[in-house]
């Protein structure tokens, strides 16, 4: 039996807690604002469409970082490898000069590609939605950076995970096809 959502931080723990066994890829969102480069790590990351490509990302509607690149009108995505959890660190703390010791260099729409990525997309803005306390951010893909040979950075359970932790625990280690070119699509929903 669930348990049924009411208000109240209760709930918030437990809603932490059940989706934390949700593993996830860490990402730095980056753009430019009038003052310089900006960025965030960012979980809530996820593919949207192929036809057209469409990514989203879900800042949360404080962040000060999100508000200073949004009227560039362009972000870039930079997925993190698995040995870039200081990268992650340093992007996931506020107040500091977060590219004081990270090389980049923009991107084609000028948001800041990190050194080191395991890949990017660069992306045009195409929709912000409210979203309880996060904003949806729909990005228009413009291009998308190599892949570098590394595992990527994940998050699973409130703390960093490796490939290898989750073998042991008992990860099959079974290739999907990619889930955006499954042949039914009708069947996920």
């Amino acid at each position: 039996m669930g348990t049924r959502l009411q208000r109240g931080s209760e709930v918030a723990a437990r809603y932490r807690s059940v989706l934390g066994h949700f593993c996830t890829g860490v990402t730095v969102v980056t753009g430019m604002s009038a003052d310089g480069p900006v960025g965030f790590a960012c979980q809530a990351f996820a593919a949207l469409s192929l036809d057209p490509p469409l990514v989203l990302f879900c800042p949360q509607r404080t962040s000060r970082s999100w508000a200073a690149m949004a009227s560039s009108g362009s972000f870039c995505v930079n997925v993190l490898a698995e040995d870039q959890k200081e990268v992650s660190a340093v992007f996931g703390r506020a107040g500091e000069d977060k590219f004081a010791g990270v090389a980049w260099t923009p991107s084609s729409t000028g948001s800041p590609v990190l050194d080191g990525a395991l890949t990017w997309v660069d992306c045009q803005v195409s929709a912000v939605h409210e979203a309880g306390d996060h904003h949806m951010v729909i990005g228009s893909v413009v291009e998308l950076g190599p892949t570098r040979d590394a595992q990527p950075l994940l998050f699973y359970r409130g703390r960093y995970a490796s490939h290898a932790e989750l073998d042991a625990r008992g990860w099959s280690g079974e290739v999907l096809d990619n889930l955006l070119t499954w042949q039914r699509q009708s069947e996920w929903h």
